[in-house]
């Protein structure tokens, strides 16, 4: 039988945080549970809300774990041992203020870039092999390395159009890892969401 892949966008749960910088990974997960019409339930045994899909004969469990963005990796490694998911099917959707507003960056590993939810996924999965798909959200220059109230800021009404563009892309990077692997998802998406996709040569 086919294993399950497993995608968790990271977030924080609740209306005060809702559509923030920091929420990427929200929006991207549920970007694909519109487009794949599928349902959320909130499963307390995982500390998240999931959703069941089959992409293209692809069987896929969305994740939002809801224990905070400090503790994600309890919720990911919660679903991850439950559905027996590889790691080589795992994809985590995080925002990055290193990034630009409006790319976005793929990899099949590395390092949590300071960001504390790739930090409690990799404490908790006890490695840093796993495939990570990062949404930049920017950030001010005048604020340097602080920017709390940043992350945690909603988009103004300028960067959303921008935001609708890169959620579009996103998912669509999503589905193209799910079918062709991580190496041609990130030649074909990785970038600029406005710039035209790559194709193979």
């Amino acid at each position: 039988m086919e294993a399950w892949h497993l995608i968790a966008g990271l977030g924080n749960p609740g209306t005060e945080y809702a559509r923030t910088r920091h929420n990427a990974g929200f929006m991207v997960v549920e970007k694909l549970a519109r487009l794949w019409n599928v349902v959320w339930t909130l499963e307390g045994r995982f500390g998240g809300k999931l959703a069941k899909a089959d992409f293209e004969g692809r069987r896929v469990v969305l994740c939002e774990p809801q224990t905070y963005m400090n503790l994600s990796g309890d919720a990911v490694a919660a679903v991850k041992e439950f559905y027996k998911a590889p790691q080589s099917r795992i994809l985590i959707v995080v925002d990055d203020a290193d990034l630009e507003l409006g790319h976005l960056r793929l990899r099949a590993s590395g390092s949590s870039g300071g960001h504390h939810g790739l930090e409690s996924v990799e404490n908790r999965l006890g490695t840093r092999d796993y495939a990570r798909l990062r949404v930049g959200i920017g950030r001010r220059a005048s604020e340097g390395r602080e920017i709390t109230g940043h992350v945690l800021g909603r988009f103004s009404s300028e960067e959303q159009a921008v935001l609708e563009k890169v959620l579009d892309r996103a998912a669509s990077q999503v589905e193209c890892w799910l079918m062709d692997g991580t190496t041609v998802a990130m030649n074909r998406f990785n970038g600029a969401a406005e710039a035209p996709m790559q194709k193979d040569s």
